[in-house]
């Protein structure tokens, strides 16, 4: 997976490529497609939701650019796949998820397999976890028509938001970043599909 899927299309961070060789993928889906847990492509974990693509994953995590000492926030948890590849990498990850089961079977899997550096709550990812803002990064596993106020309201000076944005049809890879001393730069990658980000500042509940 590491060589073929990331190494030959350009993930070339190190550290990255290591937490993903070392996050064993199958144990985040559901037994039945464990077999297929590292194909180069999504997987349905319920609920309408999915575990990302090995390649997204490392792929947004590459563009994070997570250090140690960072506190990282990781949003639309679903799986816990990608919180524990953050927990690889950084000192504390902070999930939310708004589907309580969702929660439930991560931290579960989370716990089980060692990560003592995730920490999660159920809620509405849109807008964020102020108790442990400012983040020095921000994950969304899900696309909204923009960056939420809250979540760039949460970044520390520096600070990176990796997310899709985009119209259900159309999306891309957005990166924002705080400035030192205030302001917001922003850029467009990839293109890429995801499940609708839903809450008070993403779409509303029912769109699919």
């Amino acid at each position: 997976m590491v060589r073929e899927q990331l190494e030959a299309r350009g993930i070339r961070d190190p550290r990255v490529l290591q937490a993903m060789r070392e996050v064993p993928r199958h144990a985040f889906v559901d037994e039945a497609l464990a077999g297929g847990a590292c194909g180069d492509h999504p997987l349905p974990i319920g609920f309408g939701q999915t575990i990302s693509q090995p390649f997204m994953v490392a792929f947004m995590t590459e563009l994070l650019r997570p250090r140690p000492d960072h506190r990282v926030l990781d949003v639309g948890t679903g799986s816990g796949y990608q919180a524990a590849v953050l927990a690889r990498l950084v000192r504390t990850v902070f999930g939310v998820e708004r589907i309580p089961e969702l929660t439930l079977r991560a931290q579960g899997t989370l716990t089980r397999l060692g990560f003592e550096n995730v920490v999660l709550m159920t809620g509405d990812g849109t807008l964020g976890w102020s108790r442990f803002a400012p983040f020095d990064g921000i994950l969304v596993a899900a696309a909204g028509p923009e960056a939420p106020a809250s979540l760039l309201a949460q970044l520390a000076e520096g600070g990176r938001l990796v997310m899709p944005t985009g119209t259900r049809a159309s999306q891309r890879i957005l990166l924002a970043e705080r400035r030192f001393g205030g302001g917001i730069d922003t850029s467009e990658g990839i293109a890429c599909t995801f499940v609708p980000l839903l809450g008070r500042e993403g779409w509303p509940e029912g769109t699919s």
